[in-house]
């Protein structure tokens, strides 16, 4: 027979009992529920002791997982933690912070000017504290500038009796031979055994690598058999002494048939060939005598003074001039500069001492020209007839052997109110010219202060 179905039980009748209806129709769970901790029945099936209840669709039972899922997300949720960028939003729209201060501003422009100086600053310092030792460490892993190859040209290139491996790298260097001193001083340190240098002359070639130049120098071929060089400046004595090195002629023959310069046909006021020893590269034939020798020297420098314009009559004058510019001057234009000096002092109008003050004639008188400064003792002292601090005018002879540049600046002086004059680089040759002696002894601080870190240039 069929039975009709229990009637429904309501939250009334039993307080455990779950309201499906309510659930399913998407009502919170009743208060019975909430109050108890019974497990939960599953669709379909009755609690213990009570009347199975009619199972849910497939449907309903989707329904009502959905519903559950979505109240126990609701009773669990917990506000998210506000991010880094909702602090700042919030902190810039109240201005405060939470105790009552007023929060951070932001740097203004004059804040960042600061801050862009100091770091300036601090970049300046390190630059200044670590430009010598990255220097000097950049120069030391940088090879020395040379040349490439055998050169270009012909130069003949003389090493002088006593000269070291130090003066054939600088005369090198000098001579247009080598690009730099380090490039043939440390090649040269390299070699094992060090090789010996025999003087004289020899058959170079201009821009030559170290390698190139030092093969040279070692080979007997390249060797000019009597061949000598006078280099410009050159004293009268030690070029007399290359000639006897390279020629076999005994010194003092030289130095005998130069004894007597009127014979030779120098002006009358010369004492010695000092002067007219024109520097040049020459080459003495097979036999030739002392007297023939000097005579070719002397002919040579009479040669240079009459292609240049000079009179005779002149000759005397325009040497003992030319050989005080050779010695005083380095780059090329302040040749002419250092001829105007020379008339500017020896006019009364303009410098009324008549002194040149220079040292070079000095060293002459002295008989040294190993540095480049006179003490305080020699620039006093009158007994030195070359002592130019002393003496007013011209020297009373040459001081070396001057060139074919020296001669024309001697006949040609550059336009100018110098009065003075000083070297301020030896290794570059910058020289400063002044018309007061305020400028001038602004310059010699800077000579001097050069000298103090190049002690290797004497006092």
């Amino acid at each position: 027979m069929t039975h009709l179905p229990p009637e429904p039980r309501t939250s009334a009748d039993d307080p455990t009992a779950v309201d499906w209806h309510a659930l399913l129709a998407g009502d919170a769970r009743t208060d019975a529920a909430r109050s108890t901790d019974a497990p939960p029945v599953a669709p379909g099936f009755a609690a213990p002791g009570e009347p199975e209840r009619p199972p849910m669709t497939r449907r309903e039972a989707r329904e009502a997982e959905q519903r559950r899922l979505a109240l126990t997300e609701s009773e669990s949720f917990v506000p998210a933690k506000p991010s880094r960028a909702d602090r700042r939003a919030a902190a810039s729209d109240y201005g405060d912070d939470r105790d009552g201060h007023d929060a951070p501003k932001r740097r203004g422009p004059w804040g960042c000017l600061i801050g862009l100086l100091v770091v300036a600053a601090l970049v300046a310092g390190a630059f200044f504290f670590l430009q010598g030792p990255v220097s000097s460490l950049i120069e030391r892993f940088t090879p020395a500038e040379d040349f490439a190859g055998a050169g270009t040209g012909e130069v003949v290139f003389m090493i002088h009796d006593g000269d070291t491996g130090s003066d054939i790298a600088e005369n090198l260097v000098d001579e247009g031979v080598t690009a730099s001193y380090d490039a043939f001083y440390d090649l040269l340190l390299a070699q094992s055994p060090e090789p010996e240098f025999q003087p004289g002359a020899y058959l170079l070639a201009s821009e030559m690598s170290a390698q190139a130049a030092l093969d040279a120098l070692t080979d007997p071929t390249k060797k000019l058999e009597n061949t000598f060089v006078i280099q410009e400046g050159m004293w009268a004595r030690n070029a007399l002494a290359e000639a006897a090195i390279v020629t076999g002629i005994p010194i003092e023959e030289l130095q005998a048939a130069a004894a007597d310069p009127q014979a030779l046909g120098l002006p009358p006021e010369a004492t010695s060939i000092e002067g007219f020893l024109f520097p040049a590269t020459y080459t003495a034939e097979p036999g030739m005598t002392a007297p023939e020798l000097v005579q070719m020297l002397v002919d040579r420098s009479f040669e240079a003074l009459d292609e240049a314009g000079v009179a005779p009559e002149d000759r005397w004058r325009t040497v003992v001039k030319a050989s005080l510019i050779e010695r005083e001057a380095g780059l090329e234009p302040d040749y002419y500069k250092v001829s105007r000096v020379i008339e500017n002092r020896l006019n009364p109008a303009l410098f009324d001492s008549g002194l040149l003050q220079f040292d070079s004639t000095v060293h002459y008188g002295v008989g040294d020209d190993s540095v480049v400064t006179t003490t305080d003792a020699q620039r006093a002292d009158p007994a030195n007839a070359y002592n130019t601090y002393v003496h007013p005018g011209l020297p009373p002879g040459p001081i070396g052997n001057p060139g074919d540049l020296a001669i024309d600046a001697a006949i040609h002086p550059a336009d100018g109110p110098w009065l003075y004059f000083v070297t301020v680089d030896l290794d570059t040759g910058e020289t400063v010219f002044s018309a007061t002696v305020e400028e001038h002894d602004a310059a010699v601080e800077r000579f001097l202060a050069w000298l103090e870190q190049h002690p290797e240039y004497g006092s």
